[in-house]
């Protein structure tokens, strides 16, 4: 399969990387529209792609075009690329809250796929969740479903509107995740722990716990449950937290991101 990135940041090297290893591509057959001089090496050196400045240059002869650009700079890009894709180019974008209309229209062609992927993806532990256009064909969604699938888990969804509802979940999820670690590990230094010791306690408490989720397949609260003895220490923070009200904090945070996100997308129309 030969791929064209347009735009060469974090997030397209870390597609690369699961493309690469999981032998979707070859590097040859890679391609990166990229104007920064210093990436265009980094990508070049360190995987053996093809890079180059010119974006119509990375279009030719590709079958998907993965479109990774800053929200910011997405219009003059499609300016750019409109009339240099052809109809049997699959166009997959990363780019936050563009919509497929969005896309369609400034690109002026019919193949969209439309992705939001998370920042574990650079350790091959993403999570996406993406929706097409009417117009991919069931060849093109396999294909797109195995590029996502090369760096991490991935969800299908039929109608875009979920894909609001999950960028403010699983897109933004990690920095939730990330500040709740941030402070499990200053609660441990301000008892008296060393930061190092703190860090990796938690790190390999939130690690085996998601895992342990997974692989018991009870809800939550049941494992939680397991865990608080009648007058413990478990208990007696697990009050703590709902007197501070965590829950409701937690709820309020992520609808209030949908509804940013909801806006976003408003405005991009």
């Amino acid at each position: 399969m030969k791929i064209s990135f347009i735009g060469g940041g974090v997030m397209a090297e870390a597609i690369l990387g699961g493309i690469i290893n999981g032998g979707i591509a070859a590097p040859g057959n890679v391609k990166f529209g990229e104007p920064i001089k210093n990436r265009r090496s980094h990508l070049a050196d360190t995987y053996g792609v093809i890079a180059t400045s010119d974006n119509t240059e990375a279009l030719e002869g590709t079958e998907v075009v993965i479109l990774a650009v800053k929200p910011q700079h997405l219009g003059p890009v499609m300016n750019d690329l409109k009339d240099h894709l052809q109809p049997g180019q699959a166009v997959l974008s990363i780019v936050a809250g563009a919509t497929l209309k969005t896309l369609s229209q400034g690109l002026q062609h019919k193949t969209i796929v439309r992705v939001m992927p998370n920042t574990p993806a650079q350790v091959r532990q993403g999570m996406t969740v993406w929706t097409t256009s009417d117009d991919v064909s069931d060849k093109q969604h396999t294909t797109a479903q195995q590029i996502l699938a090369s760096f991490g888990e991935e969800a299908f969804v039929v109608d875009e509107k979920y894909m609001d509802m999950a960028t403010a979940l699983s897109a933004s999820g990690p920095a939730y995740v990330f500040l709740f670690i941030e402070a499990l590990i200053d609660s441990g230094v301000y008892m008296g722990l060393q930061r190092d010791m703190s860090r990796k306690l938690v790190l390999q408490t939130v690690l085996g716990s998601t895992e342990y989720v997974r692989q018991a397949g009870q809800h939550p609260a049941e494992l939680k449950d397991m865990v608080s003895s009648p007058a413990g220490g478990t208990v007696e923070a697990l009050r703590t937290f709902e007197q501070a009200g965590f829950r409701a904090a937690v709820i309020d945070a992520v609808t209030t991101a949908y509804k940013k996100y909801q806006a976003l997308g408003k405005t991009d129309q």
